[in-house]
């Protein structure tokens, strides 16, 4: 395409959040930084954040890794492609020919392109013959994913157009910071702001909360781990106070009377002494969604990465049927994914139970019909695997993984109890990681692939609202570096694996196309020459047909047509006693940074804003341990320890304590979260863990983290 100023570009889309905000990107020569310009289109509307802005950055960074590398000793040595790829294949079929195929295992990643994604799921399991592959979106959207499976009949995280927020009048946001994970999205909050119609739920004032004090909105403030209290409360109230739609119950779901039974226990007064927050606000948010006026429930990760985060999603979902909000042209229920592609990415067969299209793997006509396009007879195909937490923990048991093959992940930062993590992976007799930085993971394997970048290759992405995406090729990568296709079929070739694997995304993607045709994920309508004309894709997209831009304006996806409310029951818990410094942490995002910072940590300017992790105390927290602004602070669980500086705030709650968990080493967030996980879902408990806080008065640096396996 050619930009205002004449020059040509390639019309592509952010390689980091969910919204995938468009911009033009241009090569300015072979060698300088290309040059970034926000794309007018109905997420973004022209505008970048910080990280859209600087992303071309790290195509010319200094730090890419630019050849293939293999361990030597403590550290590596430059090998080329065929000595690398020889070497993970011997490997392979050692280990699989001592141990079986599940001994070799896969972790995928939510900012894969959706062809890769979907070969990879491919290559696994014919390939490598595993049914061990899961991926970091477990990690991110499997509880709401769930909580939207068993209510709808379907998940796709905002089944509307993002633009269609701009008419609300309502809009209750649970878990969520928008204004700084994707700025561009607080545009589409303006017109709920007008009217006094924001509300949001967060233990922290935070910068999207902050947005409430324009015009009258809301901020509920509940203690860490009571949304799932506070929603039941709020479906109890809508009900015992008349505001419930009764004639969209009737006709469009089935369970009311079971779902109004299970939430009658929690009335206003007992939600308060739960949750914190008054009655008199209950009352009045109850009312404001029942308003008629446009009413959008969305959820995020605050309510999701617990124990009980698909009871709490579907709790948010009861909630909105019963209000009648969801399927109607003008209100609506969705949840906010965060990575890129994370909607995409759980589509089409990283998840350890799902095949191509969003179909189950233990279907025998989803395998049927898979197993066709693959050209293989299914039975070859492997069962259901188990979800990342699981698969990382089996490393180095009896019976485990002994090799792992990461793509688009940094467990060691992002997975729950990372010391745990790491350990595992020093057990591993082979360890490959794909990257295009030396990533804290990276830092431990025994082979390191260098591979393309979103602006060096074809492909697409599926945003937040289920829009199939092109990314398109704007430079060209560094000689040794290679497409994960690439190395798909070079692997599958030397393991004499079944199947083809292309190295050319619009084949991969016509495959895909094929594979999820009749799935709930139908792309088969899709191709990368029709996604090139700028049609609006929204999926499903089946053969033959138009998109969905708005999903469940006649029926739900289960046989009858209706919506599922689930009854769900919380079950509180006891706070942690607020004396010796112990508190409850909640991790989160700053601005400035993504996931786990392999990326962003490089970008100088986005650097400069938080170079290092900081803890967030209420001022009288903070000088009952005897802390002030930017002292040193030790938070300890029994699983690790982290130091960090203090960052004195009013924005946070007195019993918690606020960590990002973008930094690495000693910094790094996930050494105090545990690996207990939600029990339908998978995903780890992240935003509750009970640390203990305490001064540090010597300021030596803590102990780092660092790949030493030799």
């Amino acid at each position: 395409m050619t930009d205002a100023d004449g020059q040509v570009g390639a019309a592509t889309h952010c390689p980091y959040c969910a919204l995938q905000c468009a911009m033009t990107v241009r090569a300015v020569d072979p060698v300088g930084t290309p040059e970034v310009t926000g794309r007018e289109f109905p997420t973004n509307r022209g505008g970048l954040c910080k990280k859209g802005w600087t992303s071309a950055e790290l195509l010319r960074s200094s730090q890419r890794i630019v050849e293939p590398m293999i361990r030597e000793g403590e550290g590596f040595r430059p090998a080329s492609w065929d000595e690398a790829l020889d070497l993970i294949a011997d490997r392979v079929r050692a280990i699989r020919a001592e141990s079986g195929a599940d001994a070799v295992g896969v972790f995928g990643g939510g900012g894969l392109t959706n062809e890769k994604a979907y070969q990879l799921g491919k290559f696994a399991r014919l390939a490598l013959g595993t049914s061990r592959i899961d991926y970091n979106g477990r990690f991110c959207m499997s509880s709401a994913a769930a909580a939207g499976n068993r209510a709808f009949g379907v998940d796709r995280g905002l089944p509307f157009p993002v633009d269609h927020l701009d008419e609300a009048a309502t809009i209750m946001l649970l878990g969520s910071n928008v204004a700084e994970t994707m700025p561009p999205f607080i545009g589409h909050l303006a017109g709920a702001r007008a009217a006094g119609g924001l509300i949001v739920v967060d233990p922290r004032r935070s910068a999207t909360a902050k947005l409430t004090a324009e015009g009258g909105g809301i901020h509920l403030q509940p203690a860490p781990g009571t949304d799932l209290v506070l929603l039941l409360g709020l479906t109890h109230l809508v009900i015992e106070s008349g505001l419930a739609d009764r004639d969209y119950l009737e006709h469009r779901t089935s369970g009311f009377e079971r779902l109004r039974r299970s939430v009658s226990r929690w009335w206003p007064e007992r939600v308060q002494q739960h949750t914190g927050v008054p009655v008199a606000q209950l009352r009045q948010v109850a009312a404001r969604l029942a308003s008629g006026r446009g009413s959008y429930i969305l959820t995020g990760r605050g309510v999701e990465q617990h124990v009980d985060g698909t009871d709490t999603a579907s709790a948010a979902i009861n909630l909105a049927l019963v209000l009648g909000l969801v399927g109607t042209a003008h209100s609506g229920y969705g949840t906010l994914t965060g990575q890129g592609n994370g909607q995409g990415g759980r589509e089409h067969g990283q998840k350890s139970d799902q095949l191509p299209g969003y179909r189950k793997i233990v279907d025998p006509d989803a395998r049927e019909h898979v197993a066709r396009v693959w050209g293989v007879p299914p039975e070859i195909i492997p069962g259901p695997g188990v979800p990342a937490v699981e698969l990382l923990a089996s490393m180095g048991q009896p019976d485990g993984l002994r090799a792992l093959l990461v793509h688009g992940s940094n467990v060691v930062v992002s997975a729950p109890d990372a010391a745990r993590v790491r350990a595992g992976l020093e057990t591993l007799d082979l360890l490959v990681v794909c990257d295009f930085f030396l990533s804290e993971t990276a830092a431990f394997a025994d082979v390191v692939l260098p591979v393309t970048q979103w602006a060096e290759e074809e492909g697409t992405m599926t945003s937040l609202e289920g829009r199939v995406l092109r990314r398109r090729k704007a430079v060209e990568p560094p000689a040794g570096v290679r497409s994960e296709l690439w190395i798909m079929h070079e692997l599958a070739e030397r393991l004499a694996a079944p199947g083809s694997y292309s190295t050319d995304a619009a084949e991969v993607f016509d495959e895909l196309a094929r594979a999820s045709a009749g799935g709930p994920a139908d792309y088969s309508g899709l191709s990368h020459e029709l996604l090139d004309t700028g049609v609006a894709a929204f999926w499903p997209y089946p053969a033959g047909g138009p998109g969905t831009p708005r999903m469940f304006l006649e029926s739900f996806a289960h046989p009858d047509g209706r919506a599922r409310l689930v009854p769900v029951q919380a079950h509180p818990r006891t706070p942690p006693a607020q004396r010796d410094g112990t508190m409850t942490l909640i991790t989160g995002r700053l601005l400035g940074q993504y996931q786990s910072g392999t990326q962003t940590r490089r970008v100088p300017e986005l650097m400069a804003s938080h170079p290092h992790a900081e803890a967030q105390l209420h001022p009288a927290a903070a000088a009952g341990l005897g802390l002030a602004d930017g002292d040193q602070v030790e938070l300890s669980t029994p699983r690790g320890t982290v130091r960090c500086r203090v960052a004195v705030s009013a924005d946070i709650r007195y019993d918690t304590v606020f960590l990002p968990f973008h930094f690495a080493d000693g910094e790094s967030a996930n050494l105090l979260t545990e690996a207990a996980t939600d029990p339908i879902s998978g995903m780890p408990e992240f935003k509750t863990t009970t640390v203990e806080v305490r001064a540090v008065r010597d300021p030596a640096p803590s102990a780092v983290m660092v790949g030493d396996r030799g």
